[in-house]
């Protein structure tokens, strides 16, 4: 790791970032003059199925991004290499992220940059409601209800693509209410438990009592729904203040957004953890130069510089010191947040199991089941599917 990396370096990456990451490395490429660094960037939706082909055909590139959502899933291929000994120190890093890039006590992986959701609302409108931001499943009925009165049409926002981000959405909810989709020890499914139907009730009743829409936003469109005011709060990850400055302008934000931990339920806050790591394969053609660009990509100088440059939080607790990041009060929540989001199941089948229960989620939303028929409904698809891995 002292002496500079030669050779080729192949690196995939998808979405954005792909375009960001080969001027950022610049100063990583002085420092190693004898390697070439080969970044290909695969659009998002399809970085999956490519690398599982490329893992099925031997030709694999040395350094992977991975997605929180389909990690594990990727890990059970046990195409990757284990993360050298003493390379980091998992404590340098938020726990709960570095814990998922971990398989059978093996780490796999390295935390890259990490977010979790927060409860971001228009604080003109809740000043205007002599509001402060709710911090309970029952004061978020009253802070809707509120918004409702002095003309918010739709005062919460829930997650209605039915898709798997639906799933994970619930996942919040249910481990506010005491639950989990899985058992503790990972053994088997826990999908319809009392806990689980109780939580994806009270996500319904939110529908049903008029505080939040079935039909939207979707992603795209909650930028105009909140800026209109249309919708006047949404559990969501710190891009959205970067979207409403975007669209705004940053002096719009200093007068319209807040930020919270999400409600809690009776058993506490807990907000979706999501995050990205890098791995190296096991066939990797040049491991060596994997490690040390992984080595620099975490090290708290290189993540603030990333997080200056890209804008993706950093996983390395010390980088959340600077005055960056510090500085702003709209990441204060999520920094609480990171300490105790909750993960998706880490198991390979969880990609088919978490989009069939966001596509069942639809039928509570439109009160065309009762949760239980729901939630028991896809327990018998997951024991069909199994755990995987």
């Amino acid at each position: 790791m002292d002496t500079p990396a030669t050779g080729t370096l192949q690196i995939w990456i998808g979405g954005a970032e792909a375009e960001k990451l080969p001027a950022f490395l610049a100063d990583f490429e002085a420092a190693n003059p004898e390697l070439k660094i080969e970044v290909t960037q695969i659009p998002s939706d399809q970085f999956d199925t490519k690398l599982l082909t490329a893992i099925a055909a031997g030709t694999v590139p040395d350094v992977v991004r991975l997605y929180s959502q389909s990690q594990a899933g990727l890990l059970a291929t046990g195409a990757f290499a284990e993360v050298p000994e003493g390379l980091f120190d998992p404590e340098d890093f938020f726990i709960n992220v570095y814990k998922s890039t971990v398989k059978d006590g093996v780490a796999y992986g390295v935390p890259m940059d990490a977010y979790a959701t927060m409860f971001q609302y228009r604080k003109d409108l809740a000043e205007a409601a002599g509001l402060e931001a709710p911090k309970t499943w029952d004061e978020l009925k009253t802070f809707a209800a509120a918004m409702k009165e002095q003309g918010v049409e739709w005062p919460i926002s829930l997650d209605v693509g039915y898709d798997i981000y639906n799933a994970q959405s619930l996942n919040e909810f249910v481990h506010q209410n005491g639950g989990a989709f899985i058992s503790a020890d990972g053994s088997a499914w826990t999908i319809n438990s009392p806990e689980n139907v109780a939580a994806l009730e009270y996500w319904g009743s939110l529908i049903a009592e008029g505080y939040a829409s079935a039909d939207g936003p979707k992603f795209l469109d909650t930028v105009p729904w909140f800026t209109s005011g249309q919708i006047a709060a949404k559990d969501n990850g710190p891009w959205l203040e970067q979207f409403l400055v975007d669209a705004n302008g940053a002096e719009w934000i200093k007068d319209h957004l807040a930020t919270a931990l999400v409600p809690a339920g009776p058993a506490g806050s807990f907000s979706a953890l999501g995050s990205g790591s890098l791995a190296v394969l096991e066939d990797a053609g040049n491991p060596d130069a994997a490690w040390k660009l992984i080595s620099y990509m975490t090290q708290p100088e290189t993540q603030i510089a990333w997080y200056k440059y890209f804008g993706s939080l950093p996983a390395v607790k010390a980088a959340w010191d600077d005055p960056a990041i510090a500085s702003n009060p709209l990441l204060d929540a999520e920094r609480e947040a990171l300490l105790t989001a909750v993960d998706i199941p880490q198991v390979s089948t969880w990609p088919q199991v978490g989009t069939y229960l966001g596509q069942q989620m639809e039928l509570v939303a439109r009160g065309q089941a009762s949760a239980q028929d729901v939630l028991d409904d896809v327990q018998m698809f997951a024991e069909g599917v199994g755990l995987g891995n």
